[in-house]
């Protein structure tokens, strides 16, 4: 039986942080949590947590959990990891079953070798050393340039939020390609500069 899509009791970004010490693959804090770790406080309460990591390397970050079990949601369902549902989908969600929880979510992102590429248009790479930063306690998130990037599809309230807490500190450099994506994936959108 499916577990309840629900039932989330996200960990905190320490927690898988302490779990994939060492395991070799590059993966980042995404979303609302990346936007924490970047301003170095917490902004908002989050309802999940999110991972990226390369997708052809989720083995090995899977292979950290063994007590959790995964599966794949897309399309407004979730169900179990097969090779299929892993090709159609990118999303992996992480359950608890000692506690019926999910915990955290991995996005499987397209990559070449050790360079992103973006899932919403594959001329938008960049080397992962490029755009994952890192907390003062050596937390892995993602750069904040992309993570508006991504929030900027659905424009919700917690994404509005984010942005105006991200955008003032965007560096030159993360302003620029923020825009020049923007333009690539939503022309026109209002968060352009």
């Amino acid at each position: 039986m499916t577990p309840d899509i629900e039932a989330w009791q996200p960990w905190e970004p320490r927690t898988v942080a302490e779990r994939l010490t060492g395991v070799g693959v590059p993966w980042y804090v995404a979303g609302g949590w990346a936007v924490d770790l970047h301003l170095g406080e917490t902004t908002r309460e989050h309802d999940d947590l999110e991972i990226g990591v390369p997708r052809g390397r989720f083995e090995p970050i899977a292979g950290r959990f063994p007590e959790l079990a995964f599966y794949v949601a897309g399309d407004g369902v979730v169900q179990p990891a097969t090779p299929a549902a892993l090709d159609e989908h990118y999303q992996t969600w992480a359950y608890d079953p000692a506690a019926e929880a999910w915990r955290f979510d991995v996005f499987r992102e397209p990559h070449d070798g050790d360079t992103w590429i973006s899932r919403r248009d594959a001329s938008l790479r960049r080397p992962y050393g490029e755009m994952v930063l890192a907390s003062p306690d050596g937390i892995p998130y993602l750069s904040p340039d992309v993570v508006l990037l991504f929030k900027a599809k659905h424009q919700r309230p917690k994404d509005e939020q984010d942005y105006a807490a991200l955008s003032p500190r965007l560096t030159h450099g993360q302003r620029e390609w923020l825009n020049k994506a923007l333009e690539i994936v939503h022309p026109g959108h209002t968060w352009i500069r």
